[in-house]
């Protein structure tokens, strides 16, 4: 007869919570597909989730013996355990409404439900046993538990608001003024009808002028700033001079002066000299604010190189420029390449400097322009078009070159 002890009760409970955040999740997410405020019944799904999670650890672990021991036909038994549970305890309203409303998104959330549960259960119970277990099972159960719980609560909190976000720029006035829950998608409106937002963006509020303000100064950001930091953190990584170590170490003291301190003399001296209201006012700041990360990032970069492929090619006769740019730089491109992501992000994304020296609308940045949007007179949909607009180019960017920058941000920090 099989034993009951703690992994029993540490399945019970594993269940129990996975069936409360399951119900939670597919609940909000049925809301903003569907646009029908529900009611999730959480406790029911506690306990169809604890009552699934015992079917599973009481059933065999398998073994040579018993092959399929905790296979398929396992799982479709938990799977009609917690369907019926849902069913039965609710009386078929699993949540909070009558499948006669939204049957279709009722049953895709109801299905969705069931197949996470089950599938976080397995995931964590795969090879646990019922009966007592020690300290270390049970860590290896919460260890678990708390891997799926996190990557779940930072997916919804990441994917969440950006999924709120394109779907309202799909909306007419009308559409959100009704029901501002809807966030599904009326494809009987039309491509025209559906991207009339982006339109009007571009025909209308100048986009088109600040994504290219925006691309030219992120740009030429990148260019300045790799310009200066390689030689500057080469010079750091490789020659001897005084105050070597100061200046390796206090790099990045500029950051412990807030940006706010600077934008009221810099807007005073721009204002004098006639750089306030242009795109070359902010090609120099910029760079002034990303250089001491640069050269933080590839001094370490540079450090962790062979010096001795250097000393070759001084000793067959290349001068110390000769060696960066045949040696050094070719086998420095990952770290160039994140660096360079990274300066872009920064340049794309900053709003500060470019909201207090920018009055000027055919200056605005992507930034600033988007700001310009959050007035009573411009309909929400319009504002959350432009930060869709703002978001997803830069967003395609670093999922592109994502590989560079880790290689980049690693290979420096431990020295080869």
């Amino acid at each position: 007869m099989m034993r009951i002890g703690t992994g029993f009760i540490a399945a019970i409970l594993v269940g129990a919570f996975w069936g409360a955040v399951w119900m939670v999740v597919i609940g909000l997410i049925y809301t903003l597909f569907a646009g029908e405020p529900s009611a999730p019944q959480v406790w029911v799904a506690s306990l169809a989730g604890a009552i699934g999670a015992a079917i599973y650890i009481l059933s065999p672990v398998k073994t040579r013996d018993r092959p399929k021991a905790r296979g398929t036909r396992l799982q479709a038994v938990i799977v009609i355990a917690i369907f019926a549970v849902l069913m039965l305890v609710t009386f078929g309203e699993p949540f909070g409404l009558s499948l006669l409303y939204t049957t279709l998104y009722q049953l895709v959330a109801l299905v969705a439900f069931i197949a996470a549960l089950t599938w976080s259960i397995i995931a964590v119970l795969h090879d646990q046993p019922a009966g007592n277990i020690g300290r270390y099972h049970l860590e290896v159960v919460f260890l678990r538990f708390m891997k799926g719980l996190g990557l779940t609560l930072f997916t919804i909190v990441v994917a969440l608001p950006f999924y709120v976000m394109v779907m309202t720029s799909f909306k007419s006035q009308q559409s959100l003024v009704a029901n501002p829950l809807d966030l599904s998608i009326d494809l009987s409106q039309g491509l025209s009808g559906l991207f009339s937002s982006y339109i009007e963006l571009f025909t209308t509020y100048h986009f088109g002028t600040f994504l290219m303000n925006s691309a030219i100064v992120s740009v030429a950001t990148v260019v300045i700033t790799l310009v200066f930091a390689v030689p500057g953190a080469y010079a750091v990584a490789r020659l001897r001079f005084p105050g070597q170590n100061f200046l390796s170490r206090s790099i990045l003291l500029i950051y412990m002066v807030p940006a706010i301190v600077l934008v009221i003399p810099l807007y005073s001296a721009f204002s004098q000299i006639g750089l306030r209201n242009s795109l070359f006012g902010l090609m120099i700041v910029y760079p002034a604010t990303t250089i001491p990360v640069a050269l933080y990032m590839l001094q370490g970069y540079f450090r962790g190189l062979p010096s001795e492929l250097e000393e070759a090619g001084l000793m067959d006769g290349l001068k110390r420029p000769g060696v960066i740019m045949k040696i050094t730089l070719p086998l420095a491109l990952p770290a160039l390449a994140s660096v360079a992501l990274y300066v872009f992000m920064i340049a794309w994304n900053e709003f500060l400097f470019a909201f207090m020296f920018l009055d000027d609308i055919n200056m605005f940045t992507l930034s600033r322009g988007v700001v310009s949007l959050n007035s009573s007179e411009v309909p929400r949909q319009h504002l959350m078009a432009g930060a869709v607009i703002a978001t997803v180019p830069v967003l395609f960017v670093f999922l592109w070159f994502e590989r560079f920058l880790v290689a980049g941000l690693t290979a420096g920090s431990v020295k080869g």
